[in-house]
């Protein structure tokens, strides 16, 4: 089989094809597990599981940025592959020229693969993404040129939710204030205006995985949590859904954000919705910077409208640790910089060692999964398909990956081309514009790989095919 290595793993990159919209919204299907605990309890009975590689692992190369965790840099360079990890994000030219030979990619939140940058991938095939948001990746081009997207939607949430706690008992404490004094040397005992969250309403916008901890690890210090979703969602303990958003402003003392970077959330909160908050409020933001309008809440907070606020996210952030934090960034950060009360952090919400570590194994994974097995279940953009792992007593296999356009039509050519072989299982499905179809064919040699390869090359509705053996 050796003499087919290199011919099984062809994507499509043309760029003249022509252009569909593909709807990219999350799956809540994803789960934290190895590959091994993801296919291992019922193959135990049928034999060790068979490690597919569709060529020589020596020759897959990744590039890891922003400084993934060490566990997923062990769990790809375990594999064999071809590893590179550097500390911080690339500028676009700069990540042009790196990511033209890679077959995976691996990126925080810093990194932007725009369409641009896509274009010159030509041999990738998968992007992890080492943290919550996909939204720094052009997912509808990457699913329409065969590149499928991973992220980690739920292993930081802890570390978010217990922050999201931290900010609101310093800010009703003015701890940040009182701390920054004592380091100038000034003792500035006050009671005025200290609360205890004791009793105080959360309003938590977006009750989504981080939203919903929130709400518990609140409810167990005393508060009244209300929230705000555009869907309609169970409630936690005793909190309560809000219809409206202002409903919520209306009613709660701090008010957290926990939402996607959208065309419907840039300047969720601005100036009117700061108006709408109770006097003497708070407000928390650790989603994404684009939410809040900064200029208002600067307004709002020097009028005492506002008592206090925590931001951990801002529309423009650096590429990498320093003394960047300044007017050449957003333009308002100086003046941001001098508010009382004010909480500001570079981003951390997920920064801790847990949160990190977990996120390295999920989202490596996941890259594993798909390389040697062709698995998609938890990619955002991609159909998800998944078939039992082939085993050690299985020789003679090769599973076939035909990612397509889904027209009308194609499932027959495809079978017609795979009805000469012994097709074991198969499974297909569609997202959108761009479908998945997944088939184990036993009893094949390298001629029976050249010839499947060759007519699935040949349909004009085909995006990508690989076969892994």
């Amino acid at each position: 089989m050796a003499q087919a290595q290199n011919i099984l793993n062809i994507p499509q990159r043309d760029d003249s094809q022509r252009q569909r919209h593909l709807s990219v919204s999350t799956s809540p299907t994803a789960t934290f597990q190895s590959p091994q605990s993801s296919f291992g309890g019922a193959l135990a009975r049928r034999g060790v599981p068979k490690q597919l590689k569709p060529f020589n692992t020596q020759d897959i190369k990744i590039l890891l940025l922003e400084n993934v965790n060490q566990s997923g840099q062990d769990i790809l360079t375990s594999q064999g592959y071809q590893v590179e990890a550097l500390k911080t994000s690339l500028p676009e030219d700069q990540l042009i020229e790196k990511i033209r030979d890679v077959h995976v990619i691996g990126i925080r939140s810093k990194t932007k693969l725009n369409e641009k940058v896509l274009k010159e991938a030509k041999n990738l095939l998968v992007i992890g993404c080492f943290c919550i948001g996909t939204n720094q990746v052009n997912l509808d081009y990457a699913a329409r040129h065969g590149i499928a997207v991973f992220n980690s939607p739920f292993a930081n949430s802890r570390s978010v939710a217990e922050l999201v706690i931290a900010e609101i008992i310093t800010l009703a404490r003015q701890l940040g204030d009182r701390s920054n004094e004592m380091h100038r040397g000034t003792w500035n005992k006050v009671s005025n205006k200290c609360w205890e969250i004791r009793g105080k309403t959360l309003g938590i916008v977006g009750y989504g995985h981080i939203g919903s901890q929130l709400s518990v690890l609140a409810e167990a210090m005393g508060m009244s949590v209300i929230y705000y979703d555009v869907v309609s969602l169970m409630a936690l303990g005793t909190a309560r859904q809000m219809p409206t958003l202002q409903d919520l402003l209306n009613q709660a003392d701090f008010v957290t954000l926990h939402v996607p970077e959208l065309p419907e959330t840039k300047d969720m909160i601005s100036a009117a919705q700061l108006a709408q908050m109770k006097d003497g409020s708070y407000l928390i933001n650790a989603s994404r910077g684009t939410v809040v309008d900064i200029p208002a809440l600067i307004n709002a907070m020097r009028s005492g409208k506002i008592a206090g606020a925590a931001l951990d996210v801002f529309p423009s952030e650096p590429r990498a640790n320093g003394d960047y934090f300044n007017n050449s960034l957003n333009g308002w950060d100086e003046e941001l910089r001098s508010v009382s009360n004010i909480i500001l952090t570079p981003h951390i919400g997920g920064s801790t060692e847990e949160a990190q570590r977990a996120i390295g194994i999920e989202v490596s994974d996941a890259l594993v999964r798909y390389i040697n097995q062709g698995v998609t279940i938890g990619s955002v953009n991609m159909p998800e398909v998944n078939l039992r792992s082939m085993t050690s007593e299985e020789s003679d296999y090769a599973r076939v990956i035909f990612i397509h356009q889904n027209v009308p039509g194609v499932l027959r050519r495809v079978n017609e081309i795979l009805g000469e072989h012994n097709v074991d299982k198969q499974i297909s499905d569609s997202r959108g514009d761009c479908a998945y179809l997944m088939a184990d064919v036993s009893n094949v040699q390298t001629s029976d790989l050249r010839e499947i390869l060759d007519g699935l090359e040949a349909l004009s509705s085909r995006i990508l095919t690989r076969v892994l053996y």
